[in-house]
């Protein structure tokens, strides 16, 4: 069987969120944003805006974030998330889901769960399961609706632990524990455009690479001093917040990537899948395979949608 081609776009790393949106008209297109107040969130959010977009910041903190369209979303709290869901009004063509937290130890929910995968996973699910009769809505208008669900190359340490998802038996380890809600964001996008594609709503993953933001704030010693070896090793080298906002937007609004989802991107192209076992050092670009396997989006979903269930 021929393997299928991967889908390019003439964009590379050097390309900004403004150079994917040159010449590209979002009136009327209405977008959320979420962790939108600083870094590549903001930075996307300024972009889709810069294109005509209504777009609503969906941030934690409203105040320091100042702008017409803000709403308050907590991710980690479920009630947060009922409640900016519950306040939606309309159809949604575009649903950005980028915010993400790195922790430097051990945090847990009030339900118990552990913090990254609460906030960069759970909180993402519930927010676009809640926001699904919008999305079909938004498709309805314009022929497709889109969710970017943002991940990173950490995605390559660590698959989904089913047997212990909030690190209540095995040791607490914060990069495998961020690796872990990583590729629980890209199991997202597999199963969302199996689930809801017939309803026009399809769903991609972005890896924005490396970008020096708030995020790094609580990273520990240890993840610190890999991200400098690999920067010395030439395998990881910074972008800007324009450059890494640039994914996302081609995921959003590429035309490559429309009616069709389930893909994981990186530098504006889809990635290509590599071994579980692979070597992240030897595949920076790549995904990983379990990144992107139906049986197990498939059983996230469920269980997601199990521990979501209020």
């Amino acid at each position: 069987m021929t393997a299928r081609q991967l889908i390019t776009t003439p964009f590379t790393a050097a390309g900004t969120a403004d150079d994917v949106l040159a010449g590209v008209d979002l009136a009327g297109v209405r977008v959320i944003v979420t962790g939108a107040s600083s870094g590549i969130g903001a930075e996307t959010a300024r972009a889709l805006a810069a294109a005509g977009a209504e777009v609503t910041l969906a941030v934690r903190n409203i105040a320091a974030t100042p702008r017409s369209r803000v709403a308050r979303l907590d991710l980690a709290d479920q009630t947060s998330v009922r409640r900016f869901t519950q306040a939606w009004d309309g159809p949604l063509h575009i649903l950005v889901n980028n915010a993400g937290i790195v922790t430097g130890g051990p945090a847990h929910t009030a339900e118990g769960w552990e913090l990254q995968f609460a906030t960069n996973h759970l909180g993402h699910f519930a927010l676009a399961t809640g926001l699904h009769a919008a999305l079909a809505r938004g498709a309805a208008d314009r022929g497709e609706s889109r969710i970017v669900s943002v991940s990173s190359t950490a995605h390559m340490r660590a698959g989904i632990d089913f047997a212990d998802l909030h690190f209540e038996r095995r040791p607490y380890d914060p990069q495998i524990a961020y690796a872990q809600s990583k590729t629980a964001n890209s199991l997202f996008a597999v199963e969302a455009t199996r689930r809801w594609a017939a309803d026009g709503i399809y769903a991609n993953t972005a890896n924005p690479g490396g970008v020096a933001t708030g995020l790094q704030r609580n990273f520990t010693p240890a993840q610190k001093q890999s991200l400098a070896a690999a920067e010395a090793a030439g395998v990881f080298a910074y972008k800007t917040v324009e450059q890494g906002a640039a994914t996302s937007v081609v995921a959003a609004v590429a035309p490559q990537f429309a009616h069709t989802g389930g893909h994981y991107l990186d530098d504006a192209q889809e990635a290509y899948t590599v071994p579980d076992d692979a070597e992240l050092a030897d595949h920076p670009h790549g995904v990983k395979a379990w990144a992107l396997d139906p049986a197990t989006a498939e059983r996230l979903w469920e269980v997601s949608a199990e521990l979501t269930r209020g």
